[in-house]
């Protein structure tokens, strides 16, 4: 038998692969703004792959995290840190509530070039993408 304490708390506490949401630079959880919360590739139940950025140095970080931990973030009292949309799993979430689709559009990526010489004939690239409205009145674009 070892004498040599576990650091890692048993029922999913703490897990080796998980950080603390944490800006490295401010030294602080103060100013985090979540971006996107995604469920980890294992299947783990306690555990979410988030994305954030700090709002006062813009840094960007992405790993797993326990959900309290990111509960904790989302849950501060006091007025939202960004009015941003939030992605969550395959949702996308703006004033607190999902965001609906209003219908679908098929844009054309070929932007004209000038060259000194006549362009040859280019294949015209296309691109389906959703349009996701808020009921207050926010639109977004993704692709479908």
């Amino acid at each position: 038998m070892s004498t040599i304490s576990n650091r890692f708390v048993p029922g999913g506490a703490h897990h080796p692969y998980s950080q603390r949401l944490w800006c490295t630079q401010c030294h602080t959880d103060r100013f985090l703004i979540v971006e996107s919360i995604e469920a980890p590739e294992g299947g783990e139940r306690d555990h979410v792959r988030v994305s954030y950025t700090c709002g006062e140095c813009e840094f960007f970080y992405e790993h797993a995290a326990g959900v309290p931990q990111v509960a904790a973030i989302l849950n501060r009292p006091g007025p939202p840190r960004s009015l941003g949309v939030l992605q969550f799993g395959g949702e996308y979430i703006h004033c607190g509530e999902p965001m609906h689709v209003a219908g679908s559009e098929l844009r054309n990526a070929y932007a004209a070039m000038k060259t000194e010489r006549e362009p040859e004939a280019l294949l015209d690239v296309y691109l389906r993408t959703r349009v996701l409205r808020c009921n207050c009145g926010f639109q977004m674009e993704i692709p479908d």
